[in-house]
């Protein structure tokens, strides 16, 4: 006699696509209309996940400490070629060892001296929802 309520004749409901959520961390945390947290889905979720690992530094992160990423550290370096190498190599690794949800295509780092900043653009295919996402933000440092 099994208790079990394993039934192999009957049908399973598996989604077809998996979705990936998270919580949305920059203003305003709090929806104003629903007085509740505004989650993100999908792609948005996993370019949120990407945005975060590259602006996250070494022991940031509670219990991995060598999560992140050296980027905020090279903003303080000579701006010129090799900088700007050294930032895309950077993240390049960071999402190589991090992000398993992804496949980076590009990332394209553009020194821009005149106002003390690199504007990133990360290029990426979402390996479940086969499809393909840009972000684009930038590097500057506050002091």
């Amino acid at each position: 006699m099994s208790f079990s309520d394993y039934n192999p004749l009957r049908p399973r409901n598996v989604a077809a696509v998996q979705t990936y959520s998270d919580l949305d961390l920059r203003d305003p945390f709090i929806n104003p209309l629903t007085n509740d947290l505004t989650p993100l889905t999908d792609i948005e979720a996993v370019k949120n996940s990407v945005r975060n690992l590259v602006l996250t530094n070494f022991y940031e992160s509670p219990f991995d400490p060598y999560k992140g990423s050296n980027t905020r550290a090279l903003l303080f370096e000579n701006a010129d070629a090799y900088t700007a190498t050294s930032i895309n190599k950077e993240i390049m690794r960071v999402l190589l060892e991090h992000e398993p949800r992804v496949n980076v295509a590009s990332v394209d780092v553009i020194d821009q001296s005149d106002i003390n900043s690199y504007q990133i653009t990360i290029t990426f295919n979402v390996i479940a929802l086969n499809v393909q996402a840009s972000l684009n933000f930038y590097l500057e440092r506050l002091r």
